[in-house]
């Protein structure tokens, strides 16, 4: 299995699983897999069915992994607690400089509890939140950190 594989794996340092409708299930695997991965720096799971409890469980593995600079998750199903979960993951993390969020169905919560974290982390440089559900006022929250929404 992929997962099993990434957790020992010392020579892969790109990973593009896009379209593969791994789904939630799917993101928890990788998850278990990046806590312990030591090489992978960018991972590109766009479309790929992933909703509110993939993006949890892919937080919990940028909480632990020190490696990933780049993560990919547009198109998929993405809506405000997978943005919280996401949100609390940036507070901690400290390697993560891309975050491709567009095209999800993330809110002025959502949107709200990410510009939050920014105000923390100093590592993130990129975060696209284009074709999202949030209107003005979480367009807002985003240039308040001199982000690209």
């Amino acid at each position: 299995e992929l997962s099993e594989a990434l957790k020992t794996n010392s020579t892969l340092v790109t990973l593009d699983l896009r379209s593969n409708a791994s789904g939630d299930d799917g993101a928890q695997a990788l998850s278990e897999a990046l806590k312990t991965n030591s090489t992978l720096t960018t991972l590109n799971l766009a479309n790929n069915l992933i909703g509110d409890s993939g993006a949890q469980a892919l937080s919990g593995a940028l909480k632990a992994n020190s490696t990933l600079t780049t993560l990919e998750l547009q198109s998929n199903s993405i809506g405000d607690n997978g943005a919280r979960a996401l949100s609390e993951a940036l507070k901690k993390n400290s390697t993560l400089t891309t975050l491709g969020l567009q095209s999800n169905s993330i809110g002025d919560n959502g949107t709200q509890a990410l510009a939050e974290a920014l105000k923390i982390n100093s590592a993130l440089t990129s975060l696209n939140m284009d074709h999202n559900s949030c209107d003005p006022e979480g367009q807002g929250y985003m240039l308040q950190q001199d982000m690209v929404i």
